[in-house]
Protein backbone atom coordinates (compact mmCIF):
# COMPACT_ATOMS: atom_id res chain seq x y z
CA UNK A 1 0.00 0.00 0.00
CA UNK A 2 1.34 3.38 -0.61
CA UNK A 3 2.31 5.85 2.15
CA UNK A 4 -0.15 8.24 2.73
CA UNK A 5 0.64 11.59 3.45
CA UNK A 6 -1.66 15.01 3.90
CA UNK A 7 0.80 17.12 2.03
CA UNK A 8 1.27 14.37 -0.89
CA UNK A 9 -0.45 13.69 -4.48
CA UNK A 10 -2.16 10.45 -4.65
CA UNK A 11 -0.16 9.56 -7.63
CA UNK A 12 3.34 10.61 -6.00
CA UNK A 13 2.41 7.85 -3.27
CA UNK A 14 2.30 5.53 -5.62
CA UNK A 15 5.46 6.48 -7.57
CA UNK A 16 7.03 6.83 -4.25
CA UNK A 17 6.43 2.85 -3.11
CA UNK A 18 7.32 1.43 -6.71
CA UNK A 19 10.37 3.49 -6.75
CA UNK A 20 11.33 1.95 -2.86
CA UNK A 21 11.00 -1.34 -4.92
CA UNK A 22 12.96 -0.51 -7.22
CA UNK A 23 15.67 0.82 -5.22
CA UNK A 24 15.50 -2.14 -3.08
CA UNK A 25 15.98 -4.44 -5.81
CA UNK A 26 12.35 -6.24 -6.10
CA UNK A 27 11.93 -4.82 -9.49
CA UNK A 28 15.50 -5.52 -11.02
CA UNK A 29 17.01 -3.70 -13.76
CA UNK A 30 15.85 -5.50 -16.74
CA UNK A 31 12.31 -6.72 -15.37
CA UNK A 32 8.76 -5.56 -16.98
CA UNK A 33 6.60 -3.75 -14.03
CA UNK A 34 3.32 -5.63 -12.73
CA UNK A 35 0.35 -4.54 -14.97
CA UNK A 36 -1.26 -1.19 -14.23
CA UNK A 37 -4.33 -3.05 -13.59
CA UNK A 38 -2.13 -5.01 -10.82
CA UNK A 39 -0.54 -2.00 -9.52
CA UNK A 40 -3.68 -0.12 -9.24
CA UNK A 41 -5.15 -2.80 -7.24
CA UNK A 42 -1.80 -3.42 -4.68
CA UNK A 43 -1.91 0.46 -4.48
CA UNK A 44 -6.10 0.78 -4.30
CA UNK A 45 -6.10 3.29 -6.50
CA UNK A 46 -7.50 4.12 -10.33
CA UNK A 47 -5.86 2.77 -13.07
CA UNK A 48 -5.15 6.40 -14.04
CA UNK A 49 -3.67 7.27 -11.08
CA UNK A 50 -0.92 4.73 -11.80
CA UNK A 51 -0.95 5.98 -15.26
CA UNK A 52 0.29 9.40 -13.32
CA UNK A 53 3.03 7.34 -11.33
CA UNK A 54 4.40 5.83 -14.10
CA UNK A 55 4.86 9.17 -15.97
CA UNK A 56 6.66 10.31 -13.37
CA UNK A 57 8.79 7.35 -13.22
CA UNK A 58 9.66 7.49 -16.52
CA UNK A 59 10.66 11.15 -15.86
CA UNK A 60 13.25 10.20 -13.12
CA UNK A 61 14.76 7.79 -15.60
CA UNK A 62 13.47 4.80 -13.58
CA UNK A 63 11.30 3.31 -15.89
CA UNK A 64 10.59 3.21 -20.01
CA UNK A 65 7.09 2.59 -21.31
CA UNK A 66 7.28 0.28 -24.55
CA UNK A 67 4.12 0.33 -26.37
CA UNK A 68 2.85 -3.14 -27.11
CA UNK A 69 5.67 -4.46 -24.48
CA UNK A 70 4.63 -2.67 -21.07
CA UNK A 71 6.69 -0.62 -18.22
CA UNK A 72 10.44 -1.68 -17.75
CA UNK A 73 12.46 -0.80 -15.04
CA UNK A 74 15.88 0.96 -16.36
CA UNK A 75 18.00 2.03 -13.42
CA UNK A 76 18.33 1.58 -9.76
CA UNK A 77 18.39 4.93 -9.13
CA UNK A 78 16.63 8.31 -10.22
CA UNK A 79 18.36 10.44 -12.62
CA UNK A 80 20.70 12.46 -10.27
CA UNK A 81 20.15 10.38 -7.74
CA UNK A 82 16.97 11.99 -6.44
CA UNK A 83 13.09 12.00 -7.62
CA UNK A 84 12.67 15.22 -9.71
CA UNK A 85 10.13 17.78 -9.89
CA UNK A 86 6.58 16.42 -9.31
CA UNK A 87 3.16 18.95 -10.72
CA UNK A 88 -0.49 18.67 -10.23
CA UNK A 89 -0.84 14.98 -12.12
CA UNK A 90 -2.72 15.04 -16.05
CA UNK A 91 -5.15 13.28 -14.62
CA UNK A 92 -6.59 14.93 -11.22
CA UNK A 93 -6.00 18.26 -13.61
CA UNK A 94 -8.83 17.29 -15.97
CA UNK A 95 -10.86 16.06 -13.67
CA UNK A 96 -10.79 19.29 -11.69
CA UNK A 97 -11.41 21.32 -15.20
CA UNK A 98 -14.47 18.92 -15.96
CA UNK A 99 -15.99 19.88 -12.55
CA UNK A 100 -15.22 23.36 -12.62
CA UNK A 101 -15.18 24.55 -16.27
CA UNK A 102 -18.94 22.61 -16.54
CA UNK A 103 -20.46 24.71 -13.75
CA UNK A 104 -18.40 28.21 -15.86
CA UNK A 105 -19.96 27.01 -18.87
CA UNK A 106 -23.59 26.91 -17.59
CA UNK A 107 -23.01 29.94 -16.24
CA UNK A 108 -21.62 32.29 -19.21
CA UNK A 109 -24.35 30.76 -20.81
CA UNK A 110 -26.50 33.06 -19.39
CA UNK A 111 -24.60 35.80 -19.71
CA UNK A 112 -22.82 35.63 -22.67
CA UNK A 113 -22.66 38.52 -25.65
CA UNK A 114 -23.05 38.03 -29.12
CA UNK A 115 -19.19 40.05 -29.92
CA UNK A 116 -18.21 36.87 -27.88
CA UNK A 117 -19.91 34.37 -29.48
CA UNK A 118 -18.36 35.61 -32.70
CA UNK A 119 -14.94 35.85 -30.96
CA UNK A 120 -15.59 31.85 -29.95
CA UNK A 121 -16.89 30.58 -33.02
CA UNK A 122 -13.67 31.99 -35.23
CA UNK A 123 -11.20 29.84 -32.42
CA UNK A 124 -13.01 27.29 -33.16
CA UNK A 125 -12.26 27.35 -36.76
CA UNK A 126 -8.95 28.27 -35.92
CA UNK A 127 -8.56 24.49 -34.53
CA UNK A 128 -10.04 23.41 -38.10
CA UNK A 129 -6.40 21.77 -40.28
CA UNK A 130 -4.12 23.79 -38.41
CA UNK A 131 -0.60 22.96 -36.56
CA UNK A 132 -0.79 21.55 -32.95
CA UNK A 133 0.67 24.91 -31.50
CA UNK A 134 -1.96 26.66 -33.21
CA UNK A 135 -4.68 24.25 -32.11
CA UNK A 136 -3.50 24.49 -28.40
CA UNK A 137 -3.41 28.20 -28.14
CA UNK A 138 -6.90 28.61 -29.61
CA UNK A 139 -7.94 25.45 -27.58
CA UNK A 140 -6.66 27.75 -24.23
CA UNK A 141 -7.96 30.87 -25.86
CA UNK A 142 -11.54 29.36 -26.51
CA UNK A 143 -12.09 27.96 -22.71
CA UNK A 144 -10.57 31.48 -21.02
CA UNK A 145 -12.70 33.05 -23.11
CA UNK A 146 -15.60 31.25 -22.05
CA UNK A 147 -14.98 32.11 -18.45
CA UNK A 148 -14.49 35.71 -19.28
CA UNK A 149 -18.45 35.43 -20.67
CA UNK A 150 -19.64 34.95 -17.15
CA UNK A 151 -18.27 38.47 -16.08
CA UNK A 152 -16.84 36.76 -12.82
CA UNK A 153 -13.41 38.03 -12.02
CA UNK A 154 -12.52 34.75 -9.59
CA UNK A 155 -13.65 31.94 -12.27
CA UNK A 156 -11.46 33.89 -14.72
CA UNK A 157 -8.81 33.61 -12.49
CA UNK A 158 -9.63 29.98 -12.24
CA UNK A 159 -9.46 28.61 -15.20
CA UNK A 160 -6.48 30.80 -16.05
CA UNK A 161 -4.81 29.04 -12.94
CA UNK A 162 -5.85 25.55 -14.64
CA UNK A 163 -4.19 26.20 -17.55
CA UNK A 164 -1.34 27.39 -16.05
CA UNK A 165 -0.68 24.30 -14.01
CA UNK A 166 -1.55 22.16 -17.08
CA UNK A 167 1.61 24.39 -18.55
CA UNK A 168 4.04 24.22 -15.39
CA UNK A 169 3.76 20.34 -14.77
CA UNK A 170 6.37 18.06 -16.28
CA UNK A 171 3.74 15.10 -16.04
CA UNK A 172 0.93 16.79 -17.99
CA UNK A 173 3.90 17.69 -20.55
CA UNK A 174 5.28 14.21 -21.20
CA UNK A 175 1.80 12.86 -21.30
CA UNK A 176 0.67 16.16 -23.78
CA UNK A 177 3.49 15.06 -26.10
CA UNK A 178 2.27 10.93 -25.96
CA UNK A 179 -0.87 12.24 -27.02
CA UNK A 180 0.29 14.49 -29.75
CA UNK A 181 2.82 11.69 -30.75
CA UNK A 182 -0.05 9.66 -30.97
CA UNK A 183 -2.78 11.92 -33.17
CA UNK A 184 -4.47 13.52 -30.30
CA UNK A 185 -4.93 17.49 -30.94
CA UNK A 186 -7.70 19.63 -29.91
CA UNK A 187 -11.13 18.16 -30.97
CA UNK A 188 -12.76 21.07 -33.19
CA UNK A 189 -16.35 18.93 -32.90
CA UNK A 190 -16.71 19.23 -28.97
CA UNK A 191 -15.59 23.05 -28.91
CA UNK A 192 -18.42 23.66 -31.95
CA UNK A 193 -21.09 21.18 -29.40
CA UNK A 194 -20.25 24.11 -26.63
CA UNK A 195 -19.90 26.81 -28.66
CA UNK A 196 -24.02 25.73 -30.48
CA UNK A 197 -24.96 25.20 -26.54
CA UNK A 198 -23.40 28.76 -25.53
CA UNK A 199 -25.33 30.15 -28.59
CA UNK A 200 -28.40 28.80 -27.88
CA UNK A 201 -28.33 30.59 -24.27
CA UNK A 202 -28.88 26.79 -22.53
CA UNK A 203 -27.08 26.23 -19.31
CA UNK A 204 -27.68 22.70 -18.93
CA UNK A 205 -26.99 22.16 -22.24
CA UNK A 206 -23.52 24.03 -21.93
CA UNK A 207 -22.60 22.38 -18.90
CA UNK A 208 -22.99 18.91 -20.67
CA UNK A 209 -21.34 19.79 -23.65
CA UNK A 210 -18.01 21.09 -21.56
CA UNK A 211 -17.97 18.11 -19.17
CA UNK A 212 -18.93 15.65 -22.10
CA UNK A 213 -15.57 17.29 -24.03
CA UNK A 214 -13.36 16.89 -21.15
CA UNK A 215 -14.82 13.16 -20.44
CA UNK A 216 -13.64 12.95 -24.38
CA UNK A 217 -10.12 14.16 -23.73
CA UNK A 218 -9.50 11.99 -20.84
CA UNK A 219 -10.65 8.99 -22.68
CA UNK A 220 -8.36 9.84 -25.72
CA UNK A 221 -5.60 9.95 -23.37
CA UNK A 222 -5.75 7.36 -21.73
CA UNK A 223 -6.29 5.10 -25.22
CA UNK A 224 -3.20 6.82 -26.51
CA UNK A 225 -0.99 6.14 -23.62
CA UNK A 226 -2.42 2.52 -23.28
CA UNK A 227 0.19 0.20 -22.50
CA UNK A 228 -0.37 -3.38 -23.71
CA UNK A 229 0.53 -5.95 -21.58
CA UNK A 230 2.65 -8.78 -23.59
CA UNK A 231 0.70 -11.75 -22.16
CA UNK A 232 -2.65 -9.86 -22.76
CA UNK A 233 -1.42 -9.96 -26.96
CA UNK A 234 0.05 -13.56 -26.84
CA UNK A 235 -3.80 -14.31 -24.67
CA UNK A 236 -5.31 -13.02 -27.82
CA UNK A 237 -3.39 -14.63 -30.09
CA UNK A 238 -3.73 -17.89 -28.41
CA UNK A 239 -7.37 -17.55 -28.68
CA UNK A 240 -7.75 -16.07 -31.73
CA UNK A 241 -5.90 -19.67 -33.06
CA UNK A 242 -7.47 -21.70 -31.58
CA UNK A 243 -10.56 -20.23 -32.99
CA UNK A 244 -9.78 -21.07 -36.23
CA UNK A 245 -7.84 -24.25 -35.83
CA UNK A 246 -8.78 -27.25 -38.16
Amino acid sequence: MAEKSENSRLYERVARAISASIISGEYAVGQRLPSERDLALAHSVSRPTVREAIIALELDGLVEVRMGSGVYVIAATPNDGRAGETDIGPFELLEARRAIEGEICALAAARIEDETLVELRELVETMRGTDVDRAEEADRRFHETIARATQNSAMVASVEMLWNARARSPQYRLLSDKAHGAGIVPRQEDHMVIYEALATRDPDAARAAMRQHLSNVMEAILAATEVHEMEQARARIAAHRQRYAV
